[in-house]
């Protein structure tokens, strides 16, 4: 009887030398040499455990925003890991829509936001949505801007549209509802806390503020 252990999968492979090298370009390139993106969306959804992170690694890296929906479904995935994996690769498909000058404009707006300067980030992001109003990305950029400049009304009026055009999007439903909860609307910040915490459940420190805000609400009623 032979006492070799069973063979792992090859994604699995590349996924645990990956955790031991920390090398993103060999991952990327053993993958994209033996899977293509919809063998990846299948591994996602229906894999291993140690096969589902290393499918939803492999997205993040080598996707796109149509896998944007196999990410998103991933943050409820019963395993951390994959999760995790998801939290993060899922916030680099927002930023990828196959349009390379549309792209570029949206790294420019994020900068400006880094940088502060908001009317600058509102002014490269309204350019953005007149060209291309079904990239979500760039209506969430314009309502960090504007909340930012405490144009919170148009902040959460951006959020929504972002979550009509990208349903994944926590963070715009986390943006909905701090900018809620600037103008002391308590309901709709709850709502919104809510819809972000079932999109991500992860979200632990979004769960004490609902907690807190319930129990404002109640003190209210």
């Amino acid at each position: 009887m032979s006492n070799k252990l069973p063979k792992r999968p090859l994604l699995e492979e590349y996924y645990f030398r990956f955790l031991r090298t920390e090398d993103s370009a060999g991952f990327i390139e053993g993958v994209a040499s033996h899977y293509n993106l919809q063998s990846l969306v299948t591994l996602a959804q229906s894999g291993s455990r140690m096969g589902r992170r290393g499918a939803v690694l492999a997205i993040g890296f080598l996707g796109s925003f149509s896998q944007n929906d196999t990410l998103g479904k991933a943050l409820n995935d019963s395993d951390r890991g994959v999760r995790m994996l998801a939290d993060h690769g899922i916030r680099q498909l927002w930023l990828r829509i196959g349009n390379s000058g549309l792209e570029t404009g949206l790294r420019r707006v994020i900068r400006l936001n880094r940088l502060h300067r908001f009317a600058s980030a509102i002014d490269l992001a309204d350019e953005l949505i007149a060209i291309a109003p079904g990239f979500a990305e760039s209506w969430n950029q314009r309502a960090i801007a504007a909340c930012q400049l405490d144009d919170y009304q148009q902040a959460i009026n951006d959020c929504q549209k972002t979550l009509e055009l990208n349903p994944w999007h926590f963070l715009a439903a986390l943006g909905a509802a701090n900018c809620n909860l600037e103008l002391d609307r308590i309901q709709p910040a709850l709502e919104g806390y809510r819809l972000a915490l079932t999109i991500n459940p992860d979200l632990d420190t979004v769960r004490s503020q609902i907690d807190y805000l319930a129990r404002i609400a109640e003190d209210r009623s």
